[in-house]
């Protein structure tokens, strides 16, 4: 009776949220913003303009993003916990704000109202063309001949990309120089033109820069190969057995959403 009961109730529910006009009543009133912890330039940047696009679309709204660059994602993630939970405020999550950062001013469970996973993606390691080591082995001896000389940008301290990099340095038993930046956008500008020597940086960053031949792949960082980049070894293959680093993305609003509104978002 009980098993019944619920599933009548469920099928009532979604009849009642297909209702056009009950889901006009589940967008937010008002234009959208969808709130960016990185510069642009980035793959969080790039795949929250793809996101916002589509559901501008969708909604009949605008969607705009607006970069809160900083602190690897956690300034963006603070400021949209603390805004109403009306649904005009999103935030494009990052493995950065929800899942390494420390001593957060927000709770990444509580304060948030998950909408939708967006993308995972593997890092990769690259440089720029005129590096000399372009093998994992040739920059581990590289680093190994030249300690403390070789640096290495990352989207900030803290970072996945920096986390990639710690444990790279470990595992190799390098000395290597850390150089933080806001976020991947200007890390890769400075990497090109050869203010810094190696990064690892997300294949959703790293991948048009590799395509046209400003930026070279030495390894990625997942356990198979990525269908897009056949040629490109594992840093698994090159060495480093188990060793694995991806970064994943996310929409989320604050946690005072209406649960109708998420679910409606959530199916777009």
């Amino acid at each position: 009776m009980q098993r019944r009961t619920i599933l009548t109730a469920t099928a009532a529910g979604a009849a009642m949220l297909a209702s056009p006009m009950l889901r006009a009543q589940t967008l937010p009133a008002g234009p959208v913003k969808i709130i960016v912890g990185f510069p642009p330039g980035g793959g969080t940047d790039a795949l929250a303009r793809v996101v916002g696009q589509k559901l501008s679309t969708m909604w009949s709204l605008p969607v705009v993003i607006e970069n809160r660059a900083g602190a690897a994602g956690v300034i963006a993630a603070e400021f949209v916990a603390k805004q109403p939970g009306d649904g005009n405020t999103l935030l494009m999550a990052h493995i950065n704000s929800h899942a390494l950062g420390t001593k957060l001013g927000y709770s990444a469970e509580l304060d948030f109202a998950p909408i939708s996973m967006v993308g995972i993606t593997p890092n990769m390691l690259i440089c720029n063309a005129d590096q000399p080591a372009k093998t994992v082995k040739d920059l581990v001896a590289l680093c190994k001949a030249k300690p403390g000389q070789i640096s290495f940008a990352s989207a900030g301290g803290g970072s996945a990309q920096h986390f990639a990099l710690e444990m790279f340095k470990l595992q190799a038993k390098i000395f290597a120089l850390h150089i933080p930046y806001r976020g991947s956008g200007p890390a890769l500008v400075d990497l090109i033109g050869g203010q810094v020597n190696y990064c690892f940086e997300t294949m959703t960053s790293a991948t048009p820069h590799v395509k046209n031949g400003k930026a070279i792949a030495l390894a990625q960082t997942r356990l198979k190969r990525a269908k897009g980049h056949p040629n490109v070894p594992t840093m698994d293959e090159s060495g480093f057995p188990g060793f694995e680093s991806t970064v994943w993305y996310g929409l989320m609003g604050p946690s005072k959403m209406p649960p109708a509104m998420v679910q409606r978002m959530n199916e777009d």
